[in-house]
């Protein structure tokens, strides 16, 4: 019996020797957790960088107050109305085929339909858009406008909107 008590501590003690050696941190872990370090702080700077470009073409794409209802031919929108505005961020496709890019909203297609061109007065993403999609919350007078980075979409928020339409597509209602 003393015999079996010994060699099971022995073969305790081995065991727990072994652990020990097995899970002790090696240069490679110590060196893939500094890389891991390294990438998080390279994207973070990089995240830092892309917001600040894309503040650079916020500024540059303000319009005089005097030209919002306009577009580039000159021809002035019919009827101005309010809409609920939000921004998105979702890569992928629209409901209308194309992919996502900057200058197209989501709508309800009963009040624009897919194709409407329109002007919208908001700030800094004042312009000329294309309803190029649709959404499941996106019911009556609400938009949804693109943005390249989900930080921009957060800062949108949610905000009221003045909507020109410049050409609407034939057979639908306004």
């Amino acid at each position: 019996m003393k015999n079996l008590a010994r060699g099971s501590v022995f073969l305790g003690l081995a065991a727990l020797i072994a652990v020990l050696f097995y899970f002790q941190p090696t240069a490679e872990a110590k060196n893939a957790f500094n890389i891991a370090i390294d990438s998080q702080a390279n994207l973070q700077q990089t995240i830092q960088q892309s917001n600040n470009q894309t503040q650079n073409n916020q500024i540059q794409t303000i319009q005089p107050e005097n030209q919002s209802n306009s577009d580039t031919n000159g021809k002035m929108a019919a009827e101005t109305r309010s809409f609920r505005a939000t921004a998105y961020c979702l890569r992928g496709r629209t409901a209308s085929g194309g992919n996502v890019r900057r200058g197209i909203v989501a709508a309800d297609p009963r009040i624009l339909p897919l194709g409407t061109r329109i002007e919208i007065s908001a700030g800094s993403y004042s312009g000329t858009y294309t309803v190029a999609d649709t959404g499941g919350a996106i019911k009556g007078r609400i938009l949804d406008i693109w943005v390249p980075s989900c930080a921009e979409a957060n800062r949108f928020g949610r905000r009221s909107v003045k909507v020109g339409v410049l050409s609407k597509r034939k057979g639908n209602r306004t």
